[in-house]
């Protein structure tokens, strides 16, 4: 199998799948796991990190238990949607903590973010403060989720 023209046995990719899924498995317990020596896995997991397979290692907190149980896609269109109107916007996207994912699309709208938030109070203040006052905003369309039926981190290797 071939990722981004990196060649992966299966040895690899079951490293991957591993890590997916706990990222907190010491290297003794991945080793075991996947059926090599202690040294050999590290070598692998090593190998796989310097080749950007492995981009990082994060926790992943709990929305809910953080107090932002709200969950919102948003499409943003732009004014303009020249180089320059695109990167104003995305500086100042990079800058709101409460926008976790932003997409350039092709479509009607310019981008869609995902955002959380604590309450409605809270997503109107985001919304009127915030998400309407990112250079070049024309127009903003919010959806708001009910539940999150699948929300997964691992690709599919």
């Amino acid at each position: 199998m071939k990722i981004a023209q990196i060649e992966l046995d299966t040895l690899d990719r079951a490293i991957l799948r591993e890590l997916q899924r706990n990222g907190r498995l010491t290297n003794a317990e991945l080793a075991e796991r996947i059926g090599l020596s202690a040294s050999a896995c590290l070598r692998r997991v090593r190998l796989l990190e310097e080749r950007g397979l492995i981009a990082s290692y994060a926790a992943i907190l709990s929305q809910r238990t953080c107090g932002l149980p709200g969950t919102a896609f948003i499409h943003i269109s732009l004014e303009q949607q020249g180089r320059a109107a695109l990167d104003a916007f995305e500086r100042s996207v990079a800058q709101v903590p409460e926008i976790l994912e932003c997409h350039l699309l092709a479509g009607q709208s310019d981008y869609l973010v995902r955002v959380v938030y604590r309450d409605a109070d809270d997503l109107e203040r985001i919304h009127t403060e915030t998400l309407t006052q990112l250079p070049g905003v024309t127009r903003v369309q919010s959806t708001l989720t009910l539940r999150t039926v699948k929300k997964t981190t691992a690709l599919p290797i």
